[in-house]
């Protein structure tokens, strides 16, 4: 094991609660497309209203199998999601802020986890507005549908219409947030930092960061250590030393 790598393992065995950050690098990684691959000319803003949704449901729904759910139910968690799930079980993470929305996290086995961009394990029916949280309803290999009233469900998080998705956003950072103001050790595991501002306002003074990342990003400034390394080679170690 290496200086670096020893460092965050003592940093571990010392913290009493350490939450892990983890973003896109993670997934796009081990086989998720960007969103804009899947949509290609059609205006994002369009497919993500109760309209499209009614009108295109199984066109809705392949966009969404062709951007994420492929990767998460047929390539499935990567070796960097199994190793923080095993991480979680044995006591040494407390839990996951995540800005990624794929489930890879719980389908690994991670129980603790807060995705602050939402994710496929919260939908609303674009009706009647009853609410599913269960990321298994994309598993059926079409577009799923309200228990209720038989209408097309939703993520939450990709739903503009009534300002559901913001609140969802509002509620979901607030809980990431109450998180990170908890921890004694924050890693940050392939994200550049997209809405850290929100969350990392919260970290305490004396919240040791560490991040692992093979590229330079805005935590570089402010990280107590950083590690350029793969984020599997990394807990592999950890796991293991």
């Amino acid at each position: 094991m290496g200086i670096e790598y020893g460092q965050l393992k003592e940093y571990m065995d010392h913290s009493k609660k350490t939450v892990a950050v983890t973003g896109a690098g993670i997934s796009y990684l081990y086989g998720m497309r960007r969103l804009k691959q899947s949509v290609g000319r059609i205006n994002a803003g369009r497919i993500f209203s109760a309209s499209y949704v009614r009108q295109n449901p199984e066109k809705f729904y392949k966009i969404m199998k062709d951007a994420f759910l492929d990767a998460t139910f047929v390539k499935g968690p990567s070796a960097v999601h199994k190793q923080l799930a095993e991480l979680e079980k044995q006591g040494r993470i407390y839990g996951i802020v995540t800005q990624n929305l794929d489930c890879l996290h719980t389908v690994a086995g991670s129980e603790n986890v807060v995705e602050f961009q939402g994710s496929f394990r919260d939908n609303i029916c674009i009706d009647c507005g009853n609410r599913c949280y269960d990321y298994r309803v994309w598993n059926q290999g079409h577009m799923p549908c309200c228990e209720q009233c038989g209408a097309p469900l939703m993520p939450t998080s990709f739903c503009m219409d009534a300002g559901i998705r913001d609140s969802v956003s509002r509620e979901s950072m607030k809980k990431a947030a109450d998180m990170i103001s908890e921890a004694d050790l924050v890693i940050v595991i392939g994200t550049t930092g997209f809405r850290s501002d929100e969350y990392l306002s919260r970290m305490r003074n004396e919240t040791k960061l560490v991040q692992v990342n093979p590229s330079i990003t805005e935590f570089d400034r402010i990280a107590d250590l950083n590690i350029r390394a793969d984020a599997a080679e990394v807990f592999g170690a950890v796991l293991n030393g």
